[in-house]
């Protein structure tokens, strides 16, 4: 029982993270709604990969390596910030687009058509949108470095990267599941500029919040 407390800790923090809104859980939303549930749940594999690559390098080191190296941890931070902020503008591009056509009555693509497209792009979206974000990298660094012992056997620490990944993909995969049920997925269209324009300023307000902070340091 000793030996499961701290993948269960571990586990309980985790999820807790994983159900508060942030870019994650906007990506999934904004895609899946939209495009529907095969590129929603390729982008949830895309987001866990990330988290998979976060643990792993909190797990040995690496991220405390860059975490310590002002220059290199400002670069990811602006990295990330930018990169948001671009996923923020093209959302609300994206809404603005969407309630003209809909207020001038034009015909937007299928959701066939806009599939084609953002199935290739959808496993790298998820990725890049994870493992580009700071605060993912300290959240994990922090995570492992005070929930797995240091002295944890090799396959311990497996274990707890694996419960990490797989629950992180579970609860991804899960909301573009039910994201994308017939019922809600015909109310969702209807919806899609708005949740696009939320989901954009979300991204904004956060991708901002990290520029700023690189600008404005405390």
């Amino acid at each position: 029982m000793h030996e499961l407390t701290p993948f269960v800790t571990l586990l309980t923090v985790h999820v807790i993270a994983l159900l508060s809104p942030g870019p994650d859980f906007a990506l999934v939303v904004q895609n899946a709604g939209r495009y529907g549930r095969q590129t929603g749940v390729t982008i949830a594999l895309g987001l866990s990969l990330g988290i998979l690559l976060h643990s792993i390098l909190s797990i040995t080191g690496a991220s405390l390596l860059i975490r310590e190296q002002p220059a290199l941890f400002a670069m990811l931070q602006a990295a990330g910030g930018g990169y948001l902020l671009w996923l923020g503008i093209g959302a609300t591009k994206s809404a603005l687009e969407l309630l003209w056509r809909k207020s001038e009555s034009h015909a937007s693509p299928s959701p066939a058509q806009q599939l084609i497209g953002n199935r290739k792009q959808a496993l790298a979206k998820g990725f890049t949108t994870n493992i580009l974000n700071p605060k993912a990298l300290v959240f994990f660094l922090s995570l492992l470095s005070t929930l797995v012992p240091a002295d944890m056997s090799v396959a311990g620490k497996a274990t707890a990267i694996s419960l990490l990944w797989v629950t992180s993909f579970l609860w991804f995969a899960t909301l573009a599941w039910l994201l994308t049920g017939q019922r809600l997925q015909q109310k969702i269209q209807q919806w899609t500029p708005y949740i696009d324009g939320l989901c954009g300023l979300l991204f904004v307000s956060i991708g901002s919040m990290i520029l700023l902070r690189l600008v404005l340091p405390a």
